[in-house]
């Protein structure tokens, strides 16, 4: 889920507002965008692959907020670490771009919850 932005670093280019399928974020009359509707959040990281000045942070985890500070986000080294491992930008020569992957990923994943919901009825049963 979307955490954080952060304003020191952010360009205001409003690319991650763009690009958001939830609408999470919205421009703000200065300044970096707001963090609107961040219950919405689908953990998609579209907005942290098109921020080109590495200043927005999405924790993993989907179903609940992560606390983190501006410090510790600058910290962590993760600022940017998605989109750099995607192969976006200026990234491109260094890392594969396999975010096409994730079809396989999630079509393995649905079979894996059909097949357990499965076991759980014939247990229940």
């Amino acid at each position: 889920m979307i955490e954080l932005i952060v304003a020191d670093r952010c360009t205001d280019c409003g690319a991650c507002v763009e690009v958001c399928p939830t609408n999470v974020l919205e421009r703000a009359p200065s300044g970096p965008p707001q963090l609107a509707r961040v219950e919405d959040c689908q953990t998609c990281f579209m907005c942290e692959l098109y921020c080109r000045a590495d200043a927005i942070y999405v924790a993993p985890d989907c179903d609940r907020r992560v606390a983190i500070t501006q410090e510790t986000a600058l910290a962590s080294g993760r600022l940017g670490q998605y989109r750099q491992h995607s192969g976006w930008d200026e990234w491109a020569g260094q890392f594969p771009n396999e975010q096409w992957l994730m079809e396989t990923v999630f079509r393995r994943a649905g079979e894996a919850a059909a097949g357990a919901a499965g076991a759980d009825d014939k247990r229940t049963a």
